[in-house]
C-alpha cells in the first residue's frame, strides 16, 4: 500500500472514532469562541463583520465564552479518551495519533491567535524589520498603524525577547504576507506547523530509541491540549523551537553523533533562547557517564558538554551576527515578567506583597515581588544542579525534562506553552501514574486559566468557573494509568 493510501485509511480510521470528533468539536468551539471581543485586536478586519452581523454586543459576549470555556473542556477530555491504556483495555484499534492530530485541530488552522496575542507582536516586529528599525531597541508603537495596533497594550513598547532568527523569519513573513497585518499574523502559523510537524516525525522514534512505547509517547505529546491550543492555535515560535530541538535529541541518537545535534540546538536558540540548555543532554546520549566519582570519565564528559555547548553558542552567534541584529535582545530578558501569571514565585510574592502592604513596610510595593522571583531563580539553579548530578550522566533525557519544566514554574511568569518545552520529553521519564495525573492536572489548570483570563475580559468569570469545574469532574472520571513499556513483541533495547 502507498504512503499515500496508508494515510489516508489513518485519517478515516482516526475520523470514525468517537473521542476524536469530540476533539473536532471541541477545536470548532474554540474557534467561534476566538470571534469574541476579548479575542480581537483593535485592528482587526473582523470586527467589520462582527459589526455588519451585530455580534458585537454583550449577548455575542456571552456566547463567545461559552464556546471557548466548552471547546477546552472537550480538548481536554479527548486527550484522556484517546490514551492507548484505556482504548487498547476497551478492545479499540490504536490510531496513528499525526491523523488524530489532523483532524482535531483543523478548526484551529483558520482561527485567529487563540489565548494569546503573541503573534500580533511576532507580525509587527517583522514590519519594524522591514522598515529598518530593531525591535531589540525599540517596541512596536514606534512605528504607528495596523502592525502596532494590533499589539496588546503592554507590550506596545517594550523591545523583543525573541532570537534573531525568529525576528527574521517574522520579517519575512510579513513580506510574504503583501504587508497586510492581519495575513501576516494568521502566516505565522506556518512556522509553528513546521515545528508541530516535527515534533509528531520526531517523538516517536526518539521513544521507540529510548525503550518507551511510541504509541504512548505519541499521545501525550501530539494529542495534548496544550500543543493544539498553543502552537497551532496560539502560534507560539515555541513551537519551531521545540521541533527543532527534538529532531537534534533524535538525529544524536539516530545518528550517534552529539555534534549534530549541537549544531540544530544553535539554531532552535536562535528561534528562542532557552533551546540551549539541550546541547548539555546531547553528548550523554552518546557516551553515557557511569558515575561522578572517577575523576577521568568526568573530566572527558566535562570536554564533551563545553564542546556541545561551545557548538550551540557558536551557531547561535554566527546567526546573530550574520542577521545584523545582534544580541540586543539580553536587554529585553525581564520582558516576560512585566505581566503577572500564575507562575509560583510570583504568586507566592503577592502573598507576601499584601502582608507587607498591609503594616505600610514598603512604599514601592514590589519589595515581596521581586525578593520571591529571586528565589524562584535560585531554586532553579540548585534544583538544575541536582537534576544533572542524579539523572545527567546515564538518563539525560530525564535531566532535560525536569530542567525543562523547573524552569517554566520558577521563571518569573509561566504560561501554558512554556510547559511543553519540558512536556514534549516527558513520556520519556516513563512517568507514574501518580505523575501522570499531575501532568494531566497541571495541563488542565494552565489552560483554564488562559481560558479564563480572557472571559474574565468578557465579563463573565462565573461561567468561566463552572467549566473549569466540569473540565475537573471529566478528568477526576478516568483512571490515569499508561504502560509506557513497549508490547512484547515491539521491544527495543534502551540506548543508553
Amino acid at each position: 500500500m502507498s504512503r499515500l493510501l496508508r494515510a489516508r485509511a489513518a485519517l478515516r480510521e482516526a475520523a470514525a472514532a468517537k473521542g476524536v470528533r469530540v476533539g473536532f468539536l471541541g477545536s470548532f468551539c474554540i474557534l467561534i469562541g476566538t470571534l469574541s471581543p476579548a479575542y480581537l485586536p483593535q485592528a482587526s478586519p473582523v470586527w467589520g463583520v462582527l459589526n455588519q452581523l451585530n455580534w458585537d454586543g454583550a449577548v455575542f459576549k456571552v456566547l463567545g465564552t461559552v464556546f471557548t470555556m466548552v471547546g477546552l473542556a472537550l480538548l481536554l477530555e479527548t486527550w484522556l479518551r484517546l490514551r492507548p491504556a484505556r482504548r487498547r483495555a476497551l478492545g479499540h484499534p490504536q490510531l496513528r495519533h499525526w491523523a488524530v492530530l489532523a483532524i482535531i485541530a483543523s478548526p484551529l488552522l483558520l482561527a485567529p491567535p487563540v489565548f494569546s496575542h503573541d503573534a500580533y507582536s511576532y507580525a509587527a516586529q517583522g514590519w519594524m524589520l522591514h522598515n529598518g528599525i530593531s525591535p531589540y531597541e525599540v517596541g512596536p508603537s514606534v512605528l504607528p498603524g495596523y502592525f502596532a495596533d494590533q499589539v496588546a497594550w503592554v507590550w506596545r513598547d517594550t523591545t523583543a525577547p525573541y532570537g534573531p532568527l525568529a525576528l527574521k523569519m517574522s520579517h519575512g513573513i510579513v513580506v510574504l504576507a503583501g504587508f497586510d497585518p492581519f495575513t501576516a499574523t494568521l502566516l505565522m502559523r506556518v512556522p509553528a506547523l513546521l515545528g508541530v510537524a516535527l515534533i509528531g516525525w520526531c517523538t516517536p522514534r526518539i521513544a521507540r530509541q529510548v525503550g518507551v512505547d511510541p504509541a504512548a509517547a505519541s499521545w501525550f505529546v501530539m494529542c495534548n491540549p496544550i500543543l493544539i491550543i498553543d502552537f497551532v492555535g496560539g502560534m507560539h515560535n515555541d513551537a519551531l523551537m521545540t521541533g527543532l530541538m527534538v529532531m537534534a535529541i533524535w538525529l544524536t541518537l539516530h545518528l550517534r553523533q552529539w555534534w549534530l545535534g549541537a549544531l540544530i540546538i544553535g539554531v532552535a536558540a536562535a528561534i528562542k533562547q532557552p533551546a540551549v540548555l539541550a546541547a548539555v543532554a546531547l553528548p550523554f546520549l552518546v557516551v553515557p557517564l557511569e558515575g561522578w566519582r572517577k575523576p577521568v570519565p568526568v573530566f572527558r564528559a566535562g570536554l564533551r558538554v563545553a564542546a556541545s555547548l561551545a557548538v550551540a553558542v557558536g551557531v547561535f552567534a554566527g546567526i546573530s551576527v550574520v542577521t545584523g541584529l545582534g544580541f540586543g535582545w539580553i536587554n529585553a530578558v525581564n520582558v516576560p515578567g512585566m505581566v503577572d501569571t500564575v507562575s509560583p514565585f510570583t504568586v507566592v510574592g503577592h502573598i507576601a506583597q499584601w502582608v507587607v502592604d498591609a503594616f505600610g513596610w514598603d512604599p514601592s510595593g514590589r519589595v515581596a515581588i521581586n525578593a520571591s522571583r529571586a528565589l524562584g531563580v535560585v531554586v532553579f539553579a540548585v534544583g538544575t544542579l541536582w537534576l544533572a548530578v542524579r539523572h545527567l550522566g546515564q538518563r539525560p533525557l530525564h535531566f532535560l525534562s525536569w530542567s525543562f519544566l523547573l524552569f517554566a514554574f520558577c521563571a518569573p511568569a509561566i504560561h501554558s506553552w512554556y510547559v511543553l518545552w519540558g512536556g514534549v520529553l516527558f513520556p520519556m521519564t516513563k512517568p507514574s501514574p501518580r505523575w501522570l495525573r499531575v501532568a494531566v492536572v497541571v495541563t488542565a489548570v494552565l489552560l483554564s486559566y488562559s481560558a479564563m483570563n480572557f472571559a474574565l475580559r468578557n465579563g463573565f468569570w462565573l461561567l468561566a468557573l463552572l467549566v473549569m469545574f466540569a473540565a475537573w469532574e471529566s478528568l477526576r472520571g478516568h483512571t490515569l494509568r499508561q504502560r509506557w513499556e513497549p508490547l512484547s513483541g515491539r521491544q527495543t533495547q534502551p540506548v543508553p
